[in-house]
């Protein structure tokens, strides 16, 4: 026993140095390196996008938040006309979450969540998502590079509205 005790000490001492790792290289030169962002509107676009929504709200005295998203539902713009309520860009943002996790409008995300169960019980304990209509998909070459949200309006319908003309008068994407 005691010769055996003594051998695997001497293996693990003899061992040890070339069960070491080597010690690490200097770190890269230059500034730390991010992966690419995601799919969205060009900042220009976005910021058209949200201007012309609150507009279109504005005009039939809606005091909004408009929230443009890239395809991984980071914010790229947000804009609320003056006297838009706080919640309004929480909601937007959960009405955006929806359109992106289901690649379509947060409304019609909504309306299927109404006859189905497991939709409905996914949506209900995701605090990031809502089953409100507000938010439509931005697409570029058939893709969706993102989404538009709207909330402030007095129903998600209205909301929808003001997307949908913004989306119309700010036109293609790219």
């Amino acid at each position: 026993m005691k010769l055996t005790v003594s051998t695997a000490v001497l293996a693990l001492v003899l061992a040890g140095p070339a069960l070491a790792q080597a010690p690490a290289g200097p770190p890269p030169a230059g500034p730390p390196r991010f992966a690419p962002p995601a799919r969205g509107p060009a900042a220009a676009a976005a910021v058209a996008l949200a201007e012309a929504a609150v507009a279109a709200c504005a005009a039939n005295g809606y005091k909004v938040t408009a929230l443009v998203v890239n395809s991984a539902g980071a914010p790229r713009v947000q804009i609320s006309a003056d006297g838009a309520p706080d919640l309004t860009v929480a909601i937007g943002t959960r009405k955006a979450n929806t359109t992106i996790a289901f690649k379509e409008p947060s409304g019609v995300v909504g309306e299927r969540s109404k006859t189905d169960p497991a939709l409905a019980d996914r949506i209900k304990n995701d605090p990031k998502l809502i089953t409100f209509a507000g938010a439509e998909p931005l697409m570029a070459g058939g893709e969706m590079i993102g989404a538009l949200a709207v909330s402030g309006a007095p129903g998600g319908d209205k909301d929808d509205a003001c997307v949908k003309a913004a989306i119309g008068k700010v036109g293609a994407l790219n």
